[in-house]
């Protein structure tokens, strides 16, 4: 028990009860999603909590339902004032705790669902709408798509988006805090820890940053966010398509620097470049290699540009 007598499992069913409360709120913001997934991220306990309270919610608003013709005159209980017994509700449900994480979002959140690529996988998700998300290496997003809502959260990684337009029910994407909502669009996000990067190829799209500024962008605009700072570029639709040559399989490069080349290379592999001598860094690359292709690039650099290279372990070391 903790100094005011509430244990930590109590804790945290309050909270749990506390962000269901605010996510029905009208007034959610892309701010108020950056703190409930750093919230859930903090511990899998936090996750199971929300999910199982999630569920608990979305039973009682189906009995709800089947019950309206005996309860036409009773005044529906605010939300906050059931917190409690939801709390003891969830404490029956202790044994979905068991299933982990991701069994109890999938059972008790059916209109959101998680998908994920390991490090050089792809996946492509069709949509009821016709929506397509091809998902690149070492990716996660979530998807709650309904009849009324259409909301994904990029939570790591790259994701191509070719969404089927319908201005009744927007298709916003939540990234790194940001706001991306499609206005008929075919676009590409990547994002990391203090990355956002936005290209658009075709439509238009609102990119809303979490500090407030709002842009609308247009084929070939690339939007790019680092920590508070946006700007918005402009690329020619070469230079995207290639950025895109993942989805085929492969990685296009045209005077790209050795640097930037290995960086590449290891968002794909679980063997790693190491470039232990800084100067070879600045040497530049022109080629297309297959993603997973990153000994025949060692040997390619070691021929082409006469350096040496080496295998130790899961490392490709490259120096001159």
């Amino acid at each position: 028990m903790s100094q005011l007598g509430i244990s930590p499992a109590a804790g945290i069913e309050s909270s749990a009860a506390q962000w269901l409360e605010r996510r029905d709120h009208e007034s959610w913001s892309a701010s108020d999603e950056t703190e409930f997934d750093a919230w859930l991220n903090e511990s899998p306990a936090h996750a199971v909590a929300y999910w199982r309270l999630e569920g608990i919610w979305s039973t009682a608003d189906r009995l709800a339902v089947l019950r309206v013709p005996e309860l036409e005159n009773v005044t529906p209980m605010p939300r906050r004032r059931w917190w409690p017994l939801a709390i003891g509700m969830a404490a029956g449900f202790a044994v979905i705790a068991a299933l982990g994480v991701a069994a109890a979002h999938y059972i008790l959140q059916p209109h959101e669902r998680s998908y994920a690529t390991d490090v050089g996988g792809r996946e492509s998700v069709t949509f009821a709408d016709g929506s397509v998300i091809e998902l690149n290496t070492n990716t996660v997003l979530r998807a709650r798509m309904t009849s009324s809502e259409r909301t994904i959260w990029l939570d790591r990684g790259e994701a191509y988006f070719q969404v089927h337009h319908d201005g009744a029910h927007p298709f916003v994407v939540f990234a790194n805090g940001h706001r991306i909502t499609d206005l008929g669009t075919k676009f590409r996000i990547r994002r990391d820890a203090a990355h956002l990067e936005v290209a658009l190829l075709e439509g238009r799209v609102r990119f809303d940053a979490a500090a407030g500024k709002s842009s609308l962008l247009m084929p070939g605009d690339v939007a790019i966010a680092n920590g508070g700072a946006v700007s918005i570029a402009r690329e020619p639709a070469e230079e995207l398509a290639e950025e895109l040559s993942w989805r085929r399989g492969v990685l296009v490069f045209k005077h790209r620097t050795l640097a930037d080349v290995a960086a590449e290379f290891n968002r794909y592999n679980q063997k790693k470049i190491v470039l232990a001598d800084v100067s070879v860094g600045g040497l530049k690359i022109y080629g297309t290699f297959r993603t997973v292709d990153v000994d025949l690039f060692a040997r390619v650099t070691q021929h082409a540009l006469g350096l040496n290279v080496d295998n130790e372990g899961n490392e490709i070391v490259i120096s001159r």
